[in-house]
């Protein structure tokens, strides 16, 4: 296994657009040819585009990218801004009387009281679209989908920490798979290596622990005191796959998250992974699972260990520094 850069595997494009205040954003996965596409929608909130036609006994098996946005359900808006993009350069289903672009995506809740923070819409979709077209690079951290993201929120804003968009990939034989996620996690991100929070819940300079404080307060009637949360993603790779197999990939890919993130799939988080392959090389199933929850695990550390500290929230890599 060798990692490689996410921008490595080809043909897919990938393009990110931020909002004036830089404080939310949208990230798109782009596939000229289409690339066969599955969904998992695990978690109890969420908010989704085109994830119906994904599943195996429907239609259309290609789509032409994945976005990922901020903005709850005003972000969903963005997948018309890439569709608008892709109509434009001719890519989309060839519907005889137009090329229909296929575009599912997935947003997460990172909406703020401050006025300054927009929302993501159709025409930042489209200008993300377009900078997938420019030069070959993917920022993560305070970028994109992850702009806005944040971790840890059981007991609110004051006592949560910075998210952000996160990617890992490798290349296993002629195999390559890599992951793009979003991290917005209600629950505390967990560095299954050594089982220590890497950001989450926290007080003063000490980790409170999400699962211990749900727990201590078991009898209590409602824990959503804070509904900004869920994490979005996409596994991208050139292995063959049928459309029922994307879907079990992405269901697969989870697993990632459930080592990462503690407590994951919630009733407050919206947590859902796309699958897109551009189905070149024949591998075997069950390994090609392991790898894309490899991926997904990898990029959520990757997320918060690159984040930068904003006014509203601190980063891990400040808050370790600090204690």
């Amino acid at each position: 296994m060798k990692e490689i850069k996410i921008t490595d595997i080809r043909p897919f494009k990938i393009g990110q657009k931020e909002d004036g205040s830089g404080r939310t954003g949208c990230t798109v996965l782009l596939h000229e040819e289409g690339a066969v596409g599955g969904v998992s929608v695990r978690g109890g909130a969420p908010g989704t585009r085109e994830t119906d036609l994904l599943k195996p006994e429907n239609l259309v098996h290609h789509i032409h990218g994945v976005f990922l946005s901020g903005g709850s359900a005003f972000g969903l808006d963005v997948g018309s801004g890439v569709m608008k993009f892709l109509e434009e350069n001719g890519i989309g289903f060839d519907a005889q009387v137009a090329r229909v672009p296929i575009v599912p995506g997935a947003i997460l809740f990172d909406l703020s009281e401050d006025p300054a923070v927009g929302r993501p819409d159709a025409a930042l979709g489209y200008e993300a679209a377009r900078s997938a077209y420019g030069k070959p690079a993917f920022r993560t951290g305070n970028y994109g989908a992850g702009a806005g993201a944040s971790v840890g929120k059981a007991l609110g804003k004051a006592h949560s920490m910075k998210g952000g968009i996160g990617s890992w990939a490798c290349r296993i034989g002629e195999i390559e798979i890599g992951a793009v996620i979003a991290v917005n996690s209600f629950g505390d991100v967990i560095d299954p290596a050594t089982g220590q929070v890497v950001a989450g819940l926290y007080e003063g300079d000490e980790f409170l622990h999400t699962e211990k404080q749900l727990f201590n307060q078991m009898e209590a009637a409602d824990t959503n005191r804070f509904q900004g949360n869920t994490t979005i993603g996409t596994v991208i790779t050139n292995a063959a796959v049928t459309k029922a197999e994307a879907n079990k990939i992405a269901d697969a890919a989870h697993d990632g998250l459930a080592r990462t993130i503690r407590p994951s799939h919630t009733f407050v988080d919206g947590d859902t992974i796309f699958c897109m392959s551009d189905n070149q090389i024949p591998c075997d199933t069950n390994a090609l699972a392991a790898a894309a929850a490899l991926c997904v695990e990898k990029a959520v550390l990757h997320a918060v260990l690159a984040s930068e500290s904003t006014k509203e929230y601190p980063s891990a890599k400040d808050f370790h520094m600090k204690g």
